[in-house]
């Protein structure tokens, strides 16, 4: 996995495109599209986020596929399955104790492609951190669009007809909510938790739960729910 570092010296800059670079978002955005597109046509409500829908990809860049409705998980798994999709691992990640808990279907050994969804409504906020990065639907992915979004350096990727243009967020955190259409406090709090993320590492997930084959995911969140006081309290508050 790439480690991308904020930037701490603000940097404009216009990236063009080399062709070479325009065949290798062709090539992961068909992947995209794959997955996107059996679950669009399933009546799902899903996207594409990240790199992929900014455009600004790498040879190792994840596909993310991201689903903001609470539905229940058999719909997802159920269109996979009709589609021949055999996954390689699902998982229940809650990033802190107030994050939503999230379902996770990994595609790969390297979790460089999957599906994911809030078991619980999602709130306002947490939405936002996806619009953040770069949030494109399936339409707008077929027909080559590219959105604007911040990647882990902190740099705002604003595409262009011949690749994008790079703004810095630090310093330029209001004029980032406006093109993003977020608001400031989401803005301010990436740029914390990204900044903390590069001067001390990864601290971990606070709960990172992989389902045995038998498991659903409703009843894996209730069982962890039994021996965590914030996952109960949340699904409590949920009813």
């Amino acid at each position: 996995m790439k480690r991308i570092q904020p930037q701490s010296t603000p940097e404009f800059r216009e990236v063009v495109y080399s062709a070479e670079h325009w065949e290798l978002l062709k090539t992961i955005r068909r992947r995209a599209a794959e997955l996107l597109g059996l679950l669009v046509e399933g009546g799902v409500n899903a996207y594409i986020h990240g790199s992929v829908a900014r455009g600004d990809v790498w040879r190792g860049s994840d596909i993310d596929v991201f689903i903001p409705d609470n539905i229940p998980s058999y719909i997802v798994e159920t269109l996979l399955e009709k589609h021949g999709v055999k996954p390689y691992a699902r998982m229940i990640v809650m990033a802190t104790p107030v994050n939503t808990p999230k379902a996770y279907i990994v595609m790969d050994s390297e979790e460089r492609e999957t599906i994911s969804f809030p078991l619980l409504k999602l709130k306002p906020r947490e939405y936002e951190f996806y619009r953040f990065s770069g949030l494109l639907d399936y339409r707008g992915l077929v027909e080559g669009r590219r959105v604007p979004g911040v990647n882990k350096a902190l740099i705002l990727i604003d595409p262009t007809p011949s690749g994008h243009q790079e703004i810095p967020v630090k310093g330029f955190e209001e004029y980032v909510a406006r093109r993003l259409g977020v608001s400031l406090d989401t803005v301010l709090e990436r740029e914390r938790v990204l900044t903390r993320r590069s001067s001390i590492g990864r601290t971990g997930v606070f709960i990172k739960y992989q389902l045995t084959p038998d498991e659903s995911f409703e009843d894996a969140l209730r069982e962890l729910s039994r021996g965590n006081i914030y996952l109960r309290r949340m699904l409590s508050s949920s009813e």
